[in-house]
């Protein structure tokens, strides 16, 4: 009898051992397959989501190029069809970047790009739509937090060899690799003196092409031009082609004069208002720049379109009272704003783009990944006023994960 009894503990304790590992590799299991079921959801959502984003214009139809109040969120470009994009309302979005705040007119404002290569994109923050907003519209305010960004299929990198003369080597790199055999057009301004009456400096433009090597490199001379040198503010816009691929890319000697520099701020996106603005200086009274202003449209075929601007010359003075001018562009075609200063023989140069296309500016828009379980990521390729374009988004949830618990079975 008691070896009876000791054999059916001995088969009692095997079989509730037994059921216990069982259970334990059963939530193993169970456990895996909830985190799959999760993340495979917040992938789909993310794939949706982008899709939701990029394939609507929005409402009201043309929100990009006005001040309403935004009811639906959208990026597609009005009238067109797939995956083309508004370059006014990805300039409209609040960069996830730092804000820049400008004293004179106590405005915050959008750091789409700030000093990058001499240009400057700088919205007010009433005017762009912020995060949260675009969230609620989309309706995963809540639920899922995401992040998008915009930038440029192809990579265009200008750097300067010598100065005098000026050589500039300008690098083309596709999605990981360089693009050789790339049709290049591009545009050089230059300051190349002063008028002799009212000292606003006068600067002009050419063009010219080129083609990239093997290697994707292309070396753009200017010795046969006796303005461009070493102590010369120059401004260079490219454009890159190869296989219906268009990239921009450009470089300013955004040089700072003993007294400061210009920066342009969009004052009113509706209405095109900016202001051609010194920079600080406020201590010193003799800090006086001379500019001069010019704004360009660009055509179908990335010609350049010059258009007269109210007060395209002036003095600006942050210690007299002057900080800025204001001057109005057009508002219905992509361009830049191309502005040139001095004190005495200082120059400098700075251009703005107005739309993000123009100049190959990148838009980084949304909420922060960082401390989420899972990360789902989605691409497309898209394109803003013929310039190619990668729209990431990445998504997370909100909402946390679920684990399962089998002392809830009990």
């Amino acid at each position: 009898m008691v070896g009876v009894t000791i054999d059916h503990l001995v088969a009692t304790i095997a079989f509730t051992g037994a059921i216990l590992l069982f259970i334990g590799l059963f939530t193993q299991t169970l456990q895996v397959a909830i985190l799959y079921q999760q993340n495979r959801h917040v992938a789909l959502k993310c794939s949706d989501l982008l899709d939701s984003v990029l394939l609507n214009p929005g409402h009201p139809y043309r929100w990009g190029e006005s001040n309403t109040t935004l009811s639906l969120f959208g990026l597609q470009q009005p009238g067109e069809s797939g995956y083309s994009l508004s370059s006014f309302a990805l300039m409209r979005l609040l960069s996830s970047w730092d804000r820049v705040y400008y004293n004179r007119t106590g405005e915050w404002y959008s750091n789409v790009s700030w000093g990058q290569d001499g240009g400057y994109l700088l919205l007010p923050v009433s005017d762009s739509i912020d995060y949260d907003t675009a969230a609620r519209l989309l309706g995963v305010n809540g639920t899922y937090g995401f992040h998008l960004t915009i930038q440029p299929t192809i990579d265009i990198r200008i750097s300067e060899i010598q100065p005098n003369p000026l050589q500039l080597e300008v690098q083309v790199e596709g999605p990981g690799f360089p693009l050789s055999g790339a049709a290049l057009d591009y545009s050089l301004f230059w300051v190349y003196g002063k008028d002799p009456v009212d000292e606003t400096p006068v600067f002009n433009y050419t063009s010219g092409s080129a083609q990239t090597s093997v290697t994707g490199l292309a070396l753009l001379n200017f010795s046969t031009n006796p303005f461009v040198d070493g102590s010369t503010a120059y401004t260079i816009l490219v454009h890159a082609q190869l296989g219906g691929l268009i990239g921009a890319g450009y470089k300013s000697r955004d040089s700072r004069t003993s007294c400061g520099k210009i920066i342009p701020f969009i004052d009113d996106f509706e209405n095109g208002e900016v202001l051609i603005a010194h920079d600080w200086n406020k201590n010193d009274n003799q800090g006086a720049l001379h500019y001069n202003a010019t704004f360009f449209t660009l055509s179908e075929d990335f010609e350049l379109n010059r258009v007269m601007i109210p007060n395209s010359t002036g003095v600006v003075n942050y210690g007299q009272g002057k900080p800025f001018y204001r001057t109005q562009i057009p508002t219905t075609n992509t361009g830049f704003l191309v502005v040139s200063y001095c004190k005495g023989n200082e120059y400098g140069m700075v251009i703005m783009p107005w739309g993000i296309s123009p100049l190959g500016v990148s838009v980084f828009f949304g909420g922060e990944a960082a401390g989420n379980a899972w990360v789902a990521t989605d691409l497309r390729q898209v394109i803003v006023s013929k310039v190619a374009y990668q729209a990431k988004l990445t998504c997370w949830s909100l909402e946390g994960y679920q684990v399962w618990n089998p002392g809830l079975w009990w």
